[in-house]
């Protein structure tokens, strides 16, 4: 792991004495992608016309029906069938977001404050405080806090805790086109905690490497760090593509036949979209990750095994107030390292389909999203084999299930 710091400061340090900050293609994962990607140049422009301090943030609320009528009321099957939306036949809160920013022409500080079911999901990493692992601490609600430091127009750097770069799909209900998220966002980090830097080698390309503790956590569980890196470029105009990476050690104990310190996670990440017109854009994500020994204490294979999947994304704007967008996702879990499984815990692969409409109400501050959801897991053979869904009378009988509903968003 010396070798990756030494690479990760040998490739920094050449570009303290030249000129920009944050790159136009660093995009964290768990928050608005359009965020990054303006956010150095929204400092730096004409600080005296604005105030320095910025609040924002949102809230969600949704009601899914389940076709199935599981007994549990839970969207989740026998494991991690969704992410956030795991609840049906009732109203439910989602998340209440706060964001506070203060920025001037050579730094930007940022608090993101989350409350609510699905913050508890989404930051489960700061569960546990550091001074008593039985206590739930206020580190619960951070989601991000960060500041980033403009050495020149050219290079930043940030050190925090911040959302991370991998994926198309982000944490933030008003940004995300579809409302419940797909599996390669539930299987993919979330956020890390870390310092990381930014080369913007133009408007059109930047190069982002940085430090962290691991995947989803506010400390680390153990001395090993993570090395993460992003390059964006854009082909064209309106077309941006993000290449994205982490390897880490992540285990906690020895497995058998994988000693702690020679346990490793990694995962490759693609992300691109197309704006083709005003009025239609594409999507894709695609991401190959592999495990080998031990996974944050939950155990880990003795050999490294790989997981994997793609996601296409359509959407197109009717009108000036209606949207409406399709994803299609294949995820790939059979060899088993992560938490995607079948009713013998065995690693399974699902294909799922979803129908999202939007509407953008009051000058864009509300947004309703109907939805409608179809996953499709293999069926397990064998004659009262147990399968991936919940029937109304609390047996797994099913191996598809198909959700319908809608999300009430207020963003300001």
């Amino acid at each position: 792991m010396k070798k990756v710091y030494l690479t990760v400061l040998s490739a920094i340090i050449p570009f303290l004495g030249f000129a920009k900050g944050d790159g136009p293609g660093e995009v964290d994962k768990k928050k608005p992608q359009t965020e990054d990607v303006k956010k150095t140049t929204e400092v730096k422009a004409d600080d005296d016309s604005k105030s320095p301090f910025t609040f924002s943030g949102y809230l969600d609320s949704y009601y899914i029906g389940n076709l199935n009528r599981p007994q549990s009321r839970s969207n989740s099957g026998v494991a991690n069938a969704r992410a956030f939306d795991v609840t049906s036949g009732q109203f439910q809160l989602g998340l209440v977001q706060t964001k506070m920013t203060y920025a001037n022409d050579k730094s930007e500080a940022v608090v993101d404050l989350t409350f609510g079911p699905n913050a508890d999901l989404g930051n489960y990493g700061n569960l546990v405080s550091v001074l008593d692992p039985s206590y739930t601490g206020m580190a619960l609600a951070i989601k991000q806090a960060y500041f980033t430091y403009n050495f020149s127009d050219k290079f930043s750097m940030t050190a925090g805790q911040f959302g991370t770069h991998i994926g198309y799909e982000v944490i933030d209900a008003p940004v995300n086109f579809n409302y419940s998220l797909s599996n390669l966002f539930n299987n993919g980090p979330f956020y890390h905690t870390g310092v990381k830097a930014t080369y913007a080698f133009s408007d059109r390309a930047s190069l982002m490497m940085g430090l962290v503790n691991n995947v989803d956590g506010l400390g680390d569980n153990n001395r090993q760090k993570g090395f993460i890196s992003q390059l964006y470029f854009s082909p064209v105009e309106n077309w941006g593509v993000y290449l994205n990476y982490m390897g880490s050690n992540e285990a906690s104990v020895d497995v058998p036949s994988v000693p702690q310190d020679k346990a490793f996670y990694s995962i490759f990440d693609l992300t691109t979209s197309y704006q083709i017109t005003e009025r239609f854009l594409l999507g894709l994500n695609a991401a190959y990750g592999s495990q080998k020994g031990d996974f944050q204490g939950g155990g880990g294979p003795s050999e490294a095994q790989t997981w994997g999947g793609a996601a296409v994304y359509a959407n197109v704007a009717l009108t000036d107030v209606f949207g409406i967008g399709a994803r299609y996702e294949n995820f790939n879990n059979t060899n088993g390292p992560r938490g995607l499984v079948n009713s013998n815990g065995v690693g399974t692969k699902v294909n799922s389909f979803t129908l999202t409409g939007n509407f953008t109400l009051a000058n864009g501050h509300v947004l309703l999203k109907p939805e409608v959801r179809i996953d499709s897991y293999p069926k397990l053979g064998g004659s009262g084999e147990t399968q991936q869904f919940e029937d109304e009378n609390g047996n797994f009988t099913n191996n598809s299930q198909t959700t319908l509903g809608m999300a009430f968003i207020y963003s300001f």
